[in-house]
């Protein structure tokens, strides 16, 4: 592998474990500071809008088609229409991703022969 694919790994994980170890260090020096019974009421009250935001934004990028063609399209809305249905049926998590993706998958291959 050259240099430049080594220095962008390097990086890329270089900057995954910054994103993992500064929140845990910065809660645990705060948790530590304060002198109140360590809870839900200790945490930072921006913190509990991070999840439902961080979930968005990947519901946001996933309703985007990866090919700006008609079967790309085609894929996402089949896709997102099989995850739908299916969850309204089940009221699982696993499940109805295991179906959209079947879907997605499915209509991208059909369209390509």
């Amino acid at each position: 592998m050259s240099m430049e694919l080594w220095l962008a790994v390097a990086a890329t994980t270089v900057g995954t474990l910054l994103m993992r170890m500064l929140p845990l260090i910065w809660m645990r020096k705060r948790l530590s500071r304060s002198s109140a019974e360590a809870g839900v009421d200790t945490l930072p009250q921006w913190l509990s809008v991070l999840g439902p935001l961080m979930i968005a934004a990947v519901l946001g990028v996933s309703l985007a088609p990866s090919q700006n063609t008609l079967a790309g399209w085609t894929a996402t809305l089949l896709g997102v229409l099989a995850t739908l249905i299916t969850w309204r049926r089940t009221r699982s998590l696993g499940w109805p991703v295991a179906v959209g993706v079947a879907a997605y998958g499915a209509t991208l291959l059909l369209s390509g022969l």
